[in-house]
């Protein structure tokens, strides 16, 4: 008889119907479901795999631990010295965002061109003051990643007749509609050639603080800066400084340095920006996206196959 894999499902509020998806992966799966740190710190001791949730106090609770899978694409929040040295496999949910979030940043760039913003706030004050909204047709968009996000939001950037410009670490085929790759090296000349900077990539001691004051004096007076990859990817005291001395134009935020954004952040009082409060990735259909993958994969780690969506842990993503 061949011995049972106990599943720690530390997600939330996941329906049954999706638990019980898991459950028919395998009659070798055992699963266990729980919704706090409490339950999860006593679960995990005979857990074999984590599915969602997980942190340093599960991680040296567990004894049977080989392979986490998080909800999520990013993984910066959990790469604690102790686990990245493990040999505790660590799979993410990346793919499952492109959409959505590539939706958000399409969205961002209309509200900019269109000058929704302004609109918007003359609305609440019943103020008739016209203005003349510009086109995104024959706009270029820099994209800083070009995974699914980033990928996706090329797709979209192209149908709206724009130019598209992409940086990848490691610069490769070029698809139809990117119209350039540059490396690291090309970053300089994205950043001055773009109306809109979109980031969309992970959070790794290299991407940190990427766009500083530096590089936001590379940028047009008139672009969009839009981030929707970490908060930590730019400086944020050079982004208010780069607002404030008309550098660049504007800024689409949904990721912060420090969430939730602090009440007196002055990000907040700033005309010149929009604020979602890190929701461009959630969709109704995320959970049912996520234990997709995850059953994928745990029908492949149960039959001795490779993982999808692998985490390098040193590299960060």
């Amino acid at each position: 008889m061949q011995k049972k894999i106990k599943v720690l499902v530390h997600y939330g509020d996941l329906s049954e119907a999706l638990v019980q998806r898991i459950r028919d992966v395998s009659g070798r799966v055992e699963v266990a479901v729980v919704n706090d740190d409490k339950s999860g710190l006593e679960a995990v001791i005979d857990a074999e795999v984590v599915f969602g949730k997980f942190n340093k106090e599960l991680f040296s609770s567990a004894k049977r631990l080989r392979w986490v899978q998080t909800k999520g694409a990013g993984v910066d929040g959990m790469l604690f010295p102790e686990f990245i040295e493990s040999d505790v496999a660590l799979t993410s949910a990346s793919g499952i965002h492109g959409t959505q979030i590539s939706e958000m940043i399409v969205a961002m760039m209309l509200v900019f061109t269109k000058q929704l913003h302004k609109f918007m706030r003359y609305k609440f004050e019943a103020k008739w003051q016209p203005h003349t909204p510009d086109e995104l047709a024959g706009k270029t968009v820099g994209i800083l990643g070009l995974g699914s996000i980033g990928l996706e939001t090329a797709k979209k950037a192209k149908c709206l007749g724009m130019k598209v410009i992409a940086l990848k670490k490691h610069p490769n085929k070029k698809p139809d509609y990117v119209d350039e790759i540059v490396g690291s090296e090309g970053l300089d000349r994205l950043l001055h050639q773009s109306d809109f900077v979109v980031l969309t990539l992970p959070l790794t001691s290299e991407t940190r603080h990427m766009i500083g004051e530096e590089q936001f004096r590379s940028m047009k007076p008139t672009a969009y800066v839009i981030n929707m990859g970490r908060g930590a990817l730019i400086d944020t005291d050079a982004l208010l400084k780069a607002l404030k001395k008309g550098w660049v134009a504007g800024a689409g935020l949904d990721v912060f340095e420090n969430e939730p954004l602090p009440a007196d952040s002055e990000l907040w009082k700033l005309d010149n920006v929009v604020i979602t409060p890190h929701v461009a990735g959630a969709s109704p259909y995320y959970d049912e996206r996520a234990v997709e993958v995850f059953c994928d994969n745990l029908k492949r780690y149960i039959e001795g196959k490779p993982l999808r969506n692998m985490v390098d842990k040193k590299a960060g993503y």
